[in-house]
């Protein structure tokens, strides 16, 4: 079994902030399989189903961002699943939008849900799928706000793109494994 996670923070008000991109991918690629609502277990919204009869559980931490582990670790637990096919999403401000990384065994850096999910770990030996909401504009805006805020219009328009090309990488790392994956996906998305 797969453990596929998108970090994002619970509640209707944060549903389209940068810090949400996790969730909003998770969201792309379940509303895409046909899948149905998510259930609650392990402090996380959960859907579990098979491609290719490999099994994948989806799942959204509602801890809020920065205590995302807890969950991460529960539902591992739980369903004894490896940390070699665990495959954590989350928004980096690093890269611009619209530019994806895959990664292993990196440090969280400023991210802290990665950082809870490492704590929690113990390790920082697991894949990670960084999406690019960029930096703030000026130097004195706050990161806090600046990726609790919502993505720009202009930003907005190739989200579908995005999202999409965010869940090919996805079933990559699934099929093909993290090298092949990040050969194929690490970089800018070519929106049309």
């Amino acid at each position: 079994m797969y453990l596929i996670v998108g970090l994002g923070n619970p509640g209707q008000k944060y549903s389209m902030n940068r810090h949400n991109i996790g969730f909003m991918a998770c969201d792309y690629w379940l509303k895409s399989l046909n899948g149905s609502d998510y259930r609650e277990e392990h402090k996380a919204l959960t859907r579990r189903f098979k491609i290719e009869d490999t099994e994948i559980l989806l799942a959204k931490p509602q801890t809020f961002m920065n205590l995302s582990g807890q969950s991460v670790v529960a539902l591992m637990n739980f369903y004894k699943i490896p940390k070699e096919n665990l495959l954590i999403i989350h928004d980096e401000i690093d890269f611009p939008f619209g530019t994806m990384k895959l990664m292993f065994n990196r440090s969280p850096g400023g991210q802290n849900g990665v950082k809870s999910v490492s704590e929690q770990l113990g390790t920082n030996e697991y894949a990670r799928l960084r999406l690019g909401v960029s930096r703030p504009p000026h130097p004195d805006y706050a990161v806090s706000d600046w990726v609790l805020g919502n993505f720009a219009k202009e930003e907005a328009v190739f989200m579908d793109q995005y999202l999409e090309k965010a869940c090919d990488a996805i079933e990559s790392f699934i099929f093909d494994g993290l090298s092949k994956a990040s050969t194929k996906f690490n970089g800018p998305v070519k929106f049309t």
